[in-house]
Formats: structure tokens, C-alpha cells, sequence
């Protein structure tokens, strides 16, 4: 405060009219008292919007206060003046107050802002006060820097920059974290003191969230936008495990040993562990070797006991590295005195005397029982053949009022004979039996149909039947029928030596099913007989199918060979992540083998990929354990593997039964899953299930559902689509998306399925599915439209768009299967071959002669993509033949012989020879026939 006083003679102006410019005086005359005292100044003020503000001044002793602004005195007529008195001292007290307009303010214009000053005045002089300034506040909209997103790891800084608008005051900074005030006094990890700025020293979990600027004054308060910030968690490996055991037994083999990124686990998008997640070693096993016995001693001398004895050991050789020791005794002892020993002063032969009599009545009992034992059996053979010669065509039971809605047909239909019979002169009693067995829905049109269906009480023709007692059927056991390829008579030669391998059918336990299936049933075995020729047996609709190359079956001999798919779980196990890539294929008989190699296909899941998966072939042995034959990237001479996207194609000599498995070794590894939808209506008339499929992309895996859907009556919905399922950890995800909402409805959180990913990767159970149940409003209501989402976390995802009616009338059908093989499941002979017999055998010739620049069947397999493993074929007789072989199981489909003589015209030494075969040989009569057939 600045305070001036000065005595003065003269006495005080007029303050009137609009003259401002009149200056007043500095003091008044001098008077007895003391000079003026603020007891309150004007205080600097801020204009909001267009509301004025009002300065005040108050002191004591005062005669006179005005307000002086920017240099100019402020007219008398706007200032409201108050006078009192103060109590305790008796003297004058004065206050003033002024009103300051927006429009002052704004017009002024000055090196200043615009402020104002009191002056007041008593019997000594004047006195000043403080300038207060006048200020119109405001706040701008826009931040001048926004605070941005950022992702930072575990345990980082993070620094979030705010620049709050321009304003007058200046504006206040406030932090928020999801719509909440942070408060740093708190938190000591946290400051939000360095200009405006937010750190937080050490980012943690719940750091993460949507982070906000506030900035206020006395006008407004603006938020800037939101920040997202993501505190993430880099995966981590954790240690690795112990080495596992050689998986041989014997010789080569391999241990592995794994680690998972667990430590920690990835979070909120952090990477994932780099480097493999399994590593393998190659190891070498000692080969047990089993104990044998060595010769039995010489007799010892005969003991008082009337005995001599003798001993052997198992050291011939004894057993190592786990090898099993000899099985039998290892001491051996008799009698050495035959009667004529002495035991306790008698002679041997009185003591045996002593037990005759109870030695007769054991022999006497013994017979008894063996009699009645006899006389039973006797009787029951008796009654077991009076009833296989029972006249009975056909038994009907209806046990519905035991079971109380559920209804069973047996149906037993004799034959006179069946001319697939090897043996013709047998008369054995055929009998087919199948039972039905479910709820019957009679509200169900489709269902009351197929109960009247005429057509399933008549003979099935074309259906060959195991050989089965009366007494087996009674105790309810039947056999499910076997699908046989009918051979052509004279396609193959027949001689006095021809030697037929047994069929055994497998005990299945009963066939149950439903009525609509008995004419629709896909079997999964093909039997043929084959000879000298060769030929191709399929497994109709499954991609599994066996060449027998010509020349492969001695001549003037004939086989019947099989082809089956293991139809129950298999009894191959994988160990950890392996995984059942194709199915259990089985071919034989076991006990034959052949000249040359015959190519078994097997179609398979995997994504083909050498980085990514380990495919081994197994074989079941007879002891019904599994045994590697070869890795697919193996060398080897004993059979050879070439692996094509779909299908592997197996080069052996000996038959038996073979899976491919699949071994990850990294996380991309793919399984591929086809994914197929079936719809249908249930019992109740308004509901409509929907059932999505996930199985193996292999054409038998599809086969499975397909027959599984055709006895619930369901019907394919939309054309099925691929899907790449990584090994990633990640789960399944099925849901049903855009159902219409007026006219359907599904049960409330059922619209999303999530199945765990050991269920989907290393299942071996049925293929896997999962059902919707959606509900219509009306039973007018019959056109549905969905979308089926079938997605893995993290991965690949497929969209089926559902466009049905729900009436069986109206229902589009959807073909099922590419390859129209279900009417050639056997074809013997050249028929069987895409390639004519003389062309090949010039190939042959060609191709199996030597010359300066080397093998030229090596040149023939590069050009048919065959690289790897040669010294496979050079141990055969005639590899040129081996390979092309390989080219007809690699080509049943499309018998794509343009691109084979392509190839063999790029080989410059035949191009001469393999113009002129193909000249003069196109005409033959058996490559018109393959020709004609699509080959």
C-alpha cells in the first residue's frame, strides 16, 4: 500500500458532469487527526460472460473515497457511497463500491490490463491502495495437446503429456482413471505434479485402463480425449522338463522333452515365448536280450529221501537289458529207487498199499460226476440243433407295454444260400437280424413312415453274412454285415494251386439302429479276389484304397484280399500332444506277401508341413501292440511314405494294419477340420436342431457323421468348409449368429458353445459336435436363416450362412462326396490301371537301363516329384515300375496321363520313343476304357 499525505489550504473540488479531465487535488487542508487507513482494498477481479463486477474500498478516517481507473477518475455518479462509525474509536468510516462493465473493459486498449486504484482522503491528507487489475476470463475448447494410448511392459514408465486449453485464470489440471479422480497423495507410484503430466514410476496390472485430462476454471472445465493404457505381460518359458524315455525299445529311436509358456503366461496381448516348445534328441537303446537255459546237469547220487536231483542255470546266454529270464524250473528231481527204498523201516511198497482204498472211492466219485456232466451236455446239443432247424421265417415281439413307449423289432429273415460264398456246397444257417431300438415320436409324419415301410421285412440281397448259430442269435450276439466288391468271372485266372486267405469277421457287440438306416448303412470293408494281374480295391467314400500291382500275386494263384476301416475307437493311443491324423487301416490277409510292393492310401488331417509336424507310420503287431515302421522324412529301404496335402501314399511288402500319427513340434502346427452342418425336426413340432460337426478333413471322418445324421434324419444344411486348427492351446468357439428375432428364438446363453482345446486336438473319441435347439414362434414359420460362426481363439475362422426350409418336401439336398468311387470298390485286371500294360512296360525297359549319366529312373521319379528316399528303389528289381505304381495310387482319381507324358518328353533320351509309343499305342481297347471313365 502505497499512503501519501500533504497539508493543503484549499478546499475540495467538484466531482460533477463529464468532465474528467479536471484533476483533483492531492490533499485537503490540514486538520487535526490522522491520515486515512484501508481497512479493505479492491481485489483483483475476473468478468464471466457479460456479468459486470463490483470493486469495493473501505476506510477509516475517511471524508471522501473515489475510484480511480486506467489514470482516470471515475465519474461521482457511479459510485455508491456508505458511511458509518467506528464504535470503539469514534472516528469515520467510509465505503465505496463501483460497478466494471464488459464493454469497459473491452474497449479499453493499453499496454495494461485495465485496473483500478481507491483514494481516500481525511483532515491530514490522502492515502492510495493497491491497483486491482480486471481481467474477462474465459477457456478455450480445445486441448493443445491430448494425452495419448500407449502400450508398455510390466514394471515400465509410463508418462502420459496434457496441455490444457488457453484460459484466463489460468485452468486447474485433473487426472481421471475409467471416469474416477486419481489422487497422487494416495499413491505413491503416481505424480501428477510435473506440468500437468501423469507418471507412473512402475506400470502394474492394474495400471491398464482409459485415462482422462480435466481441465477447469472459473468459466468451464473441458475433458481432453481418453487415453487407453495397456499393461501387458511378455510370455515367459518355464523350465524344461526331464528328458522322457527312448521311445524304442530296441536301437534307434528319440527322447523328448518340452517347456510351456507359463512363466509367466502372456497377458493383454504380450508376446509370446520365442524358440521351440519341444526339443528332440536322438537315442539309442540296448536291445533286451531274453535268458536261456543251459543243458540240464547229470543226475546226483540217490539220497536217503529215495530221490536224486539235477540242475541247469539261465546263462545260455543270461538275460541283459531288461531281457525276460528263462521261464520252466530250474531244478528237477524223481525217484531213484522205484519201490525199493526204505522209508521209517518199511518197505516203500507197504506204505503205498495204505492209500488204495481211499484212491478208489476219489476214482468211484470222478466217474459219477463226469457221467452227469455228459448226460447235460448231450441234452443241450440236442436242443440247440432242434431249434437251428426251427421253420420260423419271422418273429415279431412288441414289448411296449414293458417298456413304456419304446417299442423293439427283431427281424430274422432265413436264406437258402448266397453265391459270394467261397464254398458253395456248405449249407449253413444264414440268418440276417437287426433291431430297432429308440423312442418312436408319432407326431413325427417322417417317423410314421418309416414304421409302415414295407421294404425292410424283404431279403437284402446284396449283403454278404457272416456264418451264425441259432444259439448265438438267441443270446441277442449278431454281426454287422460286410460290404464285398462283386469280381467279374474271368478277370481273373484260376489254377489248381490257387490258395484263399480266411476272412474272420470281428465279434461286434448288437447292431442297434434306427429303421430309416438299414438300406443306407455305408459299410467299411471291400473284399476282392485278386490275381496274377493285380488290381485297385476301395473303401467306397473314405479315400482309402489299395493297388495291387501287376505281377505282385504269383501266377495261376488267386487271393482274396480285404480292405477295412477299424470302425470302433482305435486302439492306438498317442502319447501327449500326438495326434490320430487319418484312420486305422487295415488290409490282408496278414500271413501272404508279395513279390513287389503294393501302395496303400491313407488320407490324413495334417497341413503338410516339415516344420511343423513329425508324421511316423505305426503297425499293430499281433500282440496287439503298436510299433513305429518309419518316420515320413526317414531313409529307409523297407517301405517307402510320400505325403500329399490330403493323402499319404505307402509303398510296403507285408499287410497288417497301419495308422499315420502326427507329432507337433511347433505351435503352428495345423490340424485341418471340416466343418459340416445338419439340421432336422424334433419330436416336438415347433423346435428345429441345428448340430455342427467339427471332425477330421478326411473323407471316411465325414463318412461317420453323415451315417450317424441319416439315423437321426438329418439333413446336410450348407456345403462343409475347411478349417485350420492350430496347436496353439487356443479353444473352439460355435455360435449362432442373425437368428430372426420374430420368427425364431434359442434358450437364453446357449447361442455360443466354447469346447476346451484338448477336446478338439487330442480327442479319440467320436467326432466331435455340438447341438443348438432353436424354437420357432408359429408352426407357420417355415424358411430358417442363421449364420454358424465355427472360429479358434487367436486363429482361423469359418462362417456357414444357413438358407433352409424346414419342410421335408422342400428341403435342398447336398451332395455328400466328391469321388463317385462307390461303384468300382474293386476293379481287377488292366481296368484297374490308368496306364496301358504295353506302354508301361516299355517305360520299364526304357527307363530301368543304365547309362553314362547315370540311373535313368532317377530322372523319371524327379519329374514325378519324387526326391527323397531314391535308395528305396534302387533296391527293387525294377524301379521304374515301383514309381509308377506310386504314380497310379497318387492318380485313381484324375488319371492325369498328359502330365505323365510331359514329363517323360522333358527327358530328352525318350522323347523320340515316348512320341512314337504314344502314337501307335492311344488306340488300345484298355486305355479307351480308362479314357472313357473320367481316368
Amino acid at each position: 500500500k502505497v499512503q501519501q499525505h500533504e497539508k493543503c489550504v484549499f478546499s475540495f473540488p467538484s466531482i460533477s458532469g463529464n468532465d474528467n479531465s479536471e484533476a483533483l487535488p492531492e490533499s485537503i487542508p490540514s486538520a487535526p487527526g490522522t491520515l486515512p487507513h484501508f481497512m479493505e482494498e479492491p481485489d483483483d477481479a475476473y468478468i464471466i460472460k457479460s456479468n459486470p463486477i463490483v470493486l469495493r474500498c473501505k476506510a477509516m478516517p475517511a471524508m471522501q473515497i473515489f475510484f480511480k481507473c486506467n489514470g482516470e477518475w471515475v465519474h461521482q455518479n457511479e459510485h455508491v457511497s456508505e458511511e458509518s462509525m467506528d464504535e470503539t474509536t469514534g472516528l469515520k468510516v467510509r465505503e465505496v463500491f463501483i460497478n466494471v462493465t464488459r464493454q469497459q473493459v473491452e474497449d479499453f486498449h493499453g499496454p495494461e490490463d485495465y485496473w483500478c486504484q481507491c483514494v481516500a482522503w481525511s483532515h491530514l491528507g490522502t492515502s492510495k491502495s493497491r491497483k486491482a487489475s480486471v481481467r474477462i476470463a474465459y477457456l478455450r475448447k480445445n486441448f493443445e495437446q491430448d494425452p495419448q494410448g500407449k502400450e508398455v511392459p510390466i514394471e515400465g514408465m509410463i508418462v502420459l503429456h496434457c496441455r490444457p486449453p488457453e484460459g484466463v485464470p489460468a485452468a486447474e489440471v485433473e487426472w481421471l482413471k475409467n471416469e474416477e479422480p486419481i489422487d497422487s497423495n494416495l499413491d505413491e507410484n503416481i505424480d501428477t505434479r510435473a506440468d500437468h503430466n501423469l507418471i507412473i514410476r512402475q506400470a502394474r496390472l492394474s495400471d491398464s485402463g482409459n485415462y482422462t485430462c480435466m481441465a477447469a476454471n472459473i468459466v468451464a472445465k473441458r475433458r481432453s480425449m481418453s487415453a487407453t493404457v495397456v499393461v501387458y505381460v511378455n510370455g515367459g518359458w518355464s523350465s524344461w522338463t526331464e528328458w522322457s524315455n527312448c521311445n524304442a525299445r530296441c536301437g534307434r529311436g528319440w527322447q523328448k522333452r518340452s517347456r510351456t509358456c507359463t512363466n509367466p503366461a502372456p497377458l493383454n496381448g504380450g508376446a509370446f515365448c520365442e524358440g521351440m516348445s519341444v526339443q528332440k534328441i536322438t537315442c539309442t537303446s540296448l536291445c533286451p536280450v531274453d535268458g536261456n537255459w543251459e543243458v540240464w546237469s547229470e543226475w546226483s547220487v540217490c539220497s536217503p529221501e529215495c530221490e536224486h536231483l539235477r540242475v541247469r542255470e539261465c546263462i545260455a546266454p543270461p538275460p541283459r537289458n531288461g531281457g525276460k529270464y528263462c521261464e520252466g524250473l530250474s531244478q528237477e528231481s524223481e525217484n531213484c529207487t522205484e519201490g525199493l527204498c526204505i522209508q521209517d523201516k518199511k518197505p516203500l511198497h507197504e506204505i503205498k498199499s495204505q492209500n488204495i482204498e481211499t484212491a478208489s472211492d476219489i476214482a468211484l466219485y470222478s466217474g459219477l460226476g463226469a457221467a452227469v456232466i455228459a448226460v447235460a451236455v448231450l441234452v443241450v446239443g440236442v436242443t440247440l440243433y432242434r431249434r437251428s432247424q426251427s421253420e420260423y421265417g419271422v418273429d415279431v415281439i412288441d414289448s411296449s407295454a414293458l417298456t413304456g413307449g419304446f417299442q423293439t423289432f427283431n427281424f430274422k429273415t432265413v436264406r437258402q444260400g448266397n453265391s459270394l460264398l467261397l464254398n458253395s456246397s456248405m449249407q449253413p444257417d444264414l440268418t440276417v437280424s437287426r433291431t430297432y431300438s429308440g423312442p418312436i415320436c408319432l407326431q413325427d409324419p417322417l417317423d410314421k413312415e418309416l414304421m409302415t415301410e414295407s421294404s425292410l421285412f424283404n431279403p437284402l440281397s446284396d449283403i454278404k453274412v457272416k456264418v451264425q448259430s441259432s444259439f448265438m442269435v438267441s443270446l441277442g450276439v449278431t454281426e454287422r454285415a460286410e460290404y464285398h466288391g462283386k469280381a467279374h468271372s474271368g478277370t481273373f485266372p484260376h489254377g489248381n494251386n490257387r490258395a484263399f486267405g480266411t476272412i474272420q469277421a470281428r465279434n461286434k457287440a448288437t447292431y442297434i439302429q434306427n429303421l430309416s438306416s438299414i438300406s443306407t448303412t455305408s459299410e467299411l470293408k471291400t473284399t476282392a479276389i485278386f490275381g496274377h494281374l493285380g488290381g485297385r480295391l476301395v473303401v467306397p467314400n473314405t479315400g482309402v484304397s489299395l493297388l495291387i500291382p501287376h505281377g505282385a500275386i504269383p501266377e495261376e494263384t488267386s487271393w482274396e484280399i480285404y480292405l477295412a476301416i477299424t470302425q470302433r475307437e482305435s486302439s492306438l493311443q498317442p502319447e501327449g500332444t500326438d495326434v490320430l491324423l487319418g484312420p486305422e487301416v487295415t488290409c490282408g490277409p496278414t500271413d501272404l506277401s508279395v513279390s513287389t510292393p503294393f501302395a496303400l492310401t491313407i488320407p490324413h488331417c495334417a497341413e503338410v508341413n516339415s516344420e511343423h509336424w513329425n508324421i511316423h507310420l505305426k503297425k499293430r503287431t499281433q500282440q496287439g501292440k503298436w510299433e513305429e515302421v518309419m518316420s515320413v522324412e526317414e531313409e529307409t529301404t523297407s517301405c517307402y511314405c510320400l505325403l500329399d496335402p490330403y493323402a499319404c501314399h505307402i509303398l510296403l511288402n507285408s499287410f497288417g494294419t497301419y495308422a499315420l500319427i502326427g507329432e507337433p513340434i511347433s505351435d503352428c502346427a495345423v490340424r485341418q477340420l471340416k466343418v459340416a452342418v445338419f439340421g432336422c425336426l424334433s419330436c416336438n413340432s415347433l423346435d428345429y436342431n441345428l448340430r455342427v460337426y467339427c471332425m477330421d478333413n478326411t473323407p471316411c471322418a465325414f463318412q461317420e457323421v453323415v451315417s450317424d445324421e441319416r439315423l437321426q434324419g438329418g439333413q446336410l444344411l450348407e456345403e462343409p468348409k475347411l478349417l485350420h486348427f492350430k496347436g496353439n492351446t487356443f479353444s473352439l468357439q460355435i455360435s449362432v449368429l442373425d437368428i430372426p428375432p420374430f420368427l425364431w428364438r434359442i434358450k437364453p446363453f446357449t447361442a455360443c458353445q466354447e469346447v476346451p482345446f484338448s477336446r478338439v486336438w487330442c480327442s479319440r473319441q467320436p467326432p466331435l459336435h455340438c447341438a443348438f435347439s432353436l424354437e420357432r414362434y408359429t408352426p407357420a414359420t417355415t424358411q430358417l436363416s442363421c449364420k454358424i460362426c465355427v472360429r479358434q481363439v487367436k486363429g482361423h475362422e469359418q462362417i456357414l450362412q444357413i438358407q433352409t426350409s424346414i419342410l421335408e418336401n422342400e428341403k435342398e439336398t447336398i451332395t455328400f462326396f466328391a469321388h463317385d468311387d462307390s461303384n468300382f470298390p474293386a476293379q481287377m485286371g488292366p481296368k484297374a490301371f490308368k496306364i496301358p500294360y504295353s506302354i508301361r512296360q516299355r517305360i520299364c525297359a526304357t527307363f530301368d537301363t543304365p547309362n553314362a549319366k547315370g540311373k535313368d529312373w532317377q530322372m523319371l521319379a524327379q519329374k514325378n516329384s519324387i526326391n527323397r528316399n531314391l535308395s528305396y528303389f534302387a533296391t527293387q528289381s525294377s524301379p521304374s515300375a515301383v514309381i509308377l505304381d506310386l504314380w497310379e495310387a497318387r492318380h485313381q482319381h484324375d488319371g492325369d496321363l498328359d502330365s505323365l507324358a510331359c514329363a517323360l518328353e522333358e527327358i530328352g533320351r525318350t522323347h523320340s520313343k515316348i512320341s512314337d509309343i504314344t502314337e501307335t499305342e492311344i488306340e488300345e481297347p484298355d486305355f479307351n476304357y480308362s479314357r472313357q471313365n473320367g481316368l
